[in-house]
């Protein structure tokens, strides 16, 4: 089978497609045919050296987002027989044509939609869903502010929080951004997609926030330290931040202080890292708790554009530029 592998080359972060050896699925296990991959900014990072994968998984091969069909399964594999339509997340290796993982960690894809439409699913909602409602605890009614609110992970998030009864603020770095972002969902025939939009640049987002809603209940952020200091004044008495990545840098000077005297709450959250009966327990998450909203419509992935699983490189570069909205899929025919 041909996978995408980064390069070993020193200072170099390239990738090439090459032939390797197809995996064999263990007992429990099932071999899916990819035929769409989300593509991440782990991805990225991985490429550069940044981000390695979990334990068990090859750093030279990225993806975290596949979907596709059943191609084979292990002796005790009860779940699922070939053909099956499923998709997942894995720690590492799903930009390849063909990747193993447990029958238990997968999701049923949602009726009526295809496998691009899948692929961009299990990253972005289960992350936006966990951080807004498991960690966050954020109820109907209450306030969301989501920072990066036109990436994959935020238009999850801005539909979750709609959907499930709660209100949503977001930000972006232009307001020409939120303005397209809200076209977008109009045009695939969905409601706006937030209460409040924001530009992340503009002085004063913190008192803007209170002025207009009181402050927010929580904050969703993958920013990182270059903007802490603002999400903690964003808000309300004991409310809460929960950081799902730290693309703005790692370090930052934080008042504990304020933190106690405000009694806020700082929550930190991963998806790749999870141990595998973590990662069983999301995939029955979302298939109890999100697959009924896409297949009603109250849920729709956001899918920006494809390409195709030979035009990993591109993707990627049409990634670092920063100007998509919503997910970007590789797609094999």
């Amino acid at each position: 089978m041909r996978a995408w592998l980064i390069d070993e080359a020193e200072h170099s972060d390239g990738m090439s497609l090459e032939e390797i050896k197809t995996p064999k699925p263990g007992p429990d296990e099932i071999l899916v045919d990819v035929r769409a991959i989300g593509v991440n900014r782990a991805d990225l990072l991985q490429r550069k050296g940044a981000y390695p994968p979990p334990a068990g998984f090859d750093p030279r091969r990225p993806g975290l987002e596949y979907a596709g069909e059943v191609a084979s399964v292990g002796k005790r594999v009860t779940r699922h027989k070939v053909g099956d339509p499923v998709m997942g997340l894995i720690g590492g290796g799903a930009y390849a044509e063909k990747v193993v993982v447990h029958e238990r960690d997968t999701m049923r894809p949602p009726a009526y939609y295809d496998h691009a439409q899948a692929a961009a699913m299990p990253e972005a909602f289960l992350t936006a869903y966990r951080g807004l409602f498991m960690e966050g605890g954020l109820m109907p009614g209450q306030w969301a502010l989501v920072r990066g609110a036109t990436s994959g992970v935020g238009t999850a998030a801005l539909q979750l929080a709609h959907a499930l009864g709660a209100r949503s603020i977001a930000t972006s770095r232009s307001r020409a951004r939120l303005d397209e972002l809200a076209a977008r969902f109009k045009s695939q025939g969905m409601a706006q997609p937030y209460d409040l939009g924001l530009v992340d640049e503009d002085d004063g987002l913190a008192d803007t926030v209170h002025e207009q809603v009181g402050g927010a209940h929580l904050v969703l952020d993958f920013v990182g330290a270059k903007v802490l200091a603002d999400n903690m004044a964003c808000l309300r008495d004991e409310g809460r931040q929960v950081q799902i990545g730290v693309m703005g840098g790692t370090k930052a000077q934080l008042d504990m202080g304020v933190l106690l005297m405000r009694r806020l709450s700082l929550i930190a959250m991963t998806m790749r890292s999870l141990p595998l009966e973590r990662k069983i327990e999301m995939a029955r998450i979302f298939d109890e708790r999100l697959r009924p909203l896409f297949e009603t419509g109250r849920l729709r992935p956001i899918v920006d554009r494809t390409f195709d699983f030979e035009a990993a490189i591109e993707a990627q570069r049409e990634m670092e530029t920063g100007g998509h909205l919503g997910k970007i899929v590789l797609v094999r025919d």
